[in-house]
């Protein structure tokens, strides 16, 4: 983070292919890429409101499929585009699920966990985000099972926000709580994190600030292509940067217990030896080790604002790839000043 206090999220997203060198010459078939635009379902903010809500069987192509791209916004009802310094969209999570045939379908959390399997990503942390980029394969399906789509949206309302940045990064004072989503008391040397902006919280405004409550949704885009047998899928690891991954001895294979955190806080002020041009560098580093090999085709990593970005080494210590984030330059939405806007990855 380039600021002395701040609440920080660094994951790095990986694509591995693993094959040999000999399937990798059967991917360059020409296949015809197929694309649809869904919404989510409605959901309505005011200034200073918080929404994280969890939408199940959502709108999603189906059949077995591979897929090639996913784009998300938020959007008014009438299909406009909200900027970040508006609506800022903390994180949307898009998560592959199997739901029991038999069982009802229901909105209620409760009857829907009781029927309910995750569709898993290959590790290391957060494993039940996302999932392989191969879907409705038969052979993945649990017997007495279907596949699902989940979303999760969660979205922070800054207009009129006494303090942008600080609505942005939950620090707990803007948002007068003392307790988690599930009535747990915070620790008092917890500043600022997910456990102070969750579902209906609401950020401190301008006194005599008027904004008018609105309808929104999460517009989003998938890019697909049918299965075929000259597809070669990757397999999906999300690296946490918090990771102190413990070994278990009493294993007979090698493996580790691993403790991400997703967030940390950034808490010490500027030392002589972390001073830029520009601010304060807080630096993490973590070592893991993947349970299996292969090609590394796409790597980003997951930044809020003061990131400056991210690298994977290898063994050996060579880049593998490295994620930097791009910050606007504008006010309209896609380039807002001063927020993180789509990644690049190498």
């Amino acid at each position: 983070m380039a600021h002395g206090f701040g609440v920080g999220f660094l994951s790095l997203t990986l694509a591995l292919l693993a094959l040999s060198c000999s399937q990798a010459l059967r991917i360059h078939s020409k296949t015809k890429t197929k694309s649809a635009v869904f919404l989510s379902p409605v959901f309505e903010l005011e200034p200073g409101s918080v929404v994280n809500r969890i939408y199940y069987n959502i709108d999603f192509p189906r059949g077995h499929i591979a897929l090639k791209r996913f784009h998300a916004e938020v959007v008014d009802d009438a299909g406009n585009p909200i900027p970040l310094h508006e609506t800022y969209l903390h994180h949307w999570v898009v998560a592959r699920y199997f739901y029991r045939k038999e069982a009802a379908t229901t909105k209620d959390d409760g009857s829907i966990r009781n029927n309910y399997l995750s569709g898993r990503n290959s590790g290391i942390c957060q494993k039940d985000v996302l999932g392989n980029t191969l879907l409705g394969n038969p052979a993945e399906i649990p017997k007495g099972y279907e596949e699902r789509w989940m979303l999760n949206v969660h979205a922070i309302d800054t207009r009129g926000a006494e303090d942008k940045l600080g609505c942005t990064e939950c620090q707990c004072h803007l948002y007068n709580v003392s307790k988690d989503e599930y009535g747990r008391p915070l620790s008092p040397d917890y500043i600022g994190g997910l456990n102070c902006c969750y579902d209906h919280t609401h950020c401190r405004v301008r006194q005599g600030f008027e904004g008018a409550k609105r309808s929104l949704f999460l517009r989003y885009t998938v890019e697909w292509i049918d299965w075929s047998d000259h597809i070669v899928p990757v397999r999906i690891y999300i690296f946490d940067v918090t990771d102190t991954p413990v070994a278990l001895n009493d294993s007979k294979v090698d493996s580790y217990e691993h403790s991400c955190k997703v967030e940390y806080e950034v808490r010490e002020s500027c030392k002589a030896t972390g001073l830029t041009s520009h601010g304060c560098v807080d630096t993490k580093r973590t070592k893991l080790r993947l349970p299996t090999g292969g090609y590394v085709v796409y790597g980003v990593a997951h930044q809020h604002t003061g990131g400056i970005g991210s690298s994977l080494y290898g063994e050996d210590g060579r880049v593998i790839c490295s994620s930097f984030p791009i910050y606007g330059k504008g006010e309209e939405a896609g380039n807002e000043a001063g927020y993180i806007v789509p990644n690049r990855a190498l």
